[in-house]
């Protein structure tokens, strides 16, 4: 349905309004909201929904990588398990994954934490800003996605450049959360990252370390989700079907569920696992071994009861370069003459920054920079 200019201007009023508030979806229920506002129904969700429910004979991956580092051929069956998954599907989840449930829960509960303090307090960081190291938003392409996301997010650029504790929220100090908690849990993901990525090289054939030495384990970009329960669920999406911006991230999910990934055109659903990180390739791997690993469409759905709460580690850089920013293309070991390179070279920055301008606008974030 083509939307008229009196149509687009209620709807610019309408998310000027909610963006005001900065107290984000939360707020929204805070108010005794029975009703979604219309900014946040998606046209065609409940029809898509019954559509294409998840198919129960289809499930993700599921990979236990406990004895990675320790035996040699359990390290070439992970591999293989992990080379097939990042080809078929660019979505596996992994156990006995090193990192103690006791770090897991705790940065789950400074997350919600977070978005459940008062709401005056946590809205002095609310910040359409995307250069700030720490920031509270909700839904980054407000005004430039065709609907809103029914989530409010917790944003800090953890590695390579952490915030100043100074400079983060007093009531997180307060809990010893950002200090502790979260400092913890990236750093236990930046270790677990480095061995994805040796996983990684390997399955492509390269040295275990190439992904490392490339740069692609530097950074880490740390969303804190937070997903209100819905009063109609049926009507919006916790987030809409997206593609990722790092080379993989690495999420936490609670036991609430919702996350689904599309494969072979139908969603399939990602349940929880007790212990399980949820894996996924994203738009960075993707360019650089030339398709040969997919960044796989997932989107969240809505629920009535929650809130849901996940935390995702984008293992990439943010928008800090250099004297001379690192260019990222396809890698030449994977092009020859019958596969030619299908990426031109970018940098993070370049990449994301179109992410930004574009929001999820539903197309295929690495177009504009295909060769042909």
């Amino acid at each position: 349905m083509v939307e008229t200019r009196s149509e687009n201007r209620d709807r610019l009023s309408e998310l000027k309004a909610f963006d005001s508030t900065k107290a984000g979806v939360k707020g929204l229920v805070d108010s005794g909201l029975q009703k979604v506002p219309s900014i946040f129904i998606h046209d065609g969700l409940r029809a898509e929904n019954l559509a294409q429910p998840g198919k129960s004979h289809l499930s993700v991956p599921v990979i236990d990588i406990s004895g990675v580092k320790m035996n040699a051929d359990l390290r070439r069956e992970i591999v293989e398990k992990v080379g097939e998954a990042s080809e078929k599907w660019g979505f596996f989840q992994i156990v006995n994954h090193g990192i103690p449930s006791s770090v897991t829960e705790e940065i789950v509960e400074g997350v919600r934490k977070f978005h459940e303090m008062d709401s005056e307090v946590k809205k002095q960081y609310y910040s359409r800003d995307p250069t700030k190291s720490f920031r509270f938003i909700s839904n980054f392409d407000l005004y430039q996605g065709p609907r809103t996301q029914w989530r409010d997010t917790m944003e800090c650029n953890i590695a390579p450049n952490p915030p100043n504790p100074e400079d983060l929220p007093d009531v997180c100090r307060y809990y010893n959360w950002c200090r502790d908690a979260m400092f913890k849990y990236s750093k236990c993901v930046m270790e677990l990252g480095n061995t994805l990525f040796e996983i990684l090289s390997e399955a492509l054939g390269l040295e275990s370390k190439y992904f490392k030495n490339m740069g692609c384990s530097g950074g880490i970009y740390l969303l804190g989700q937070y997903y209100p329960a819905c009063p109609e669920p049926e009507l919006t999406l916790g987030f809409s079907s997206h593609t990722d911006s790092g080379f993989i991230t690495i999420l936490h999910q609670d036991q609430l569920g919702g996350l689904q990934v599309l494969y072979e055109n139908q969603w399939v659903d990602v349940p929880p696992l007790p212990g399980a990180l949820v894996i996924n390739i994203a738009d960075l791997l993707q360019l650089i071994t030339n398709d040969k690993f997919k960044s796989a469409h997932h989107r969240v759905l809505s629920r009535k009861n929650g809130p849901r709460i996940s935390v995702a580690c984008l293992l990439r850089t943010h928008l800090e370069e250099g004297d001379e920013p690192k260019l990222y293309g396809p890698i030449k070991e994977l092009c020859s003459e019958e596969n030619p390179p299908i990426y031109r070279e970018i940098t993070v920055k370049e990449y994301i920054m179109h992410r930004y301008k574009t929001g999820l606008d539903g197309s295929f974030p690495l177009l504009p920079f295909k060769l042909h």
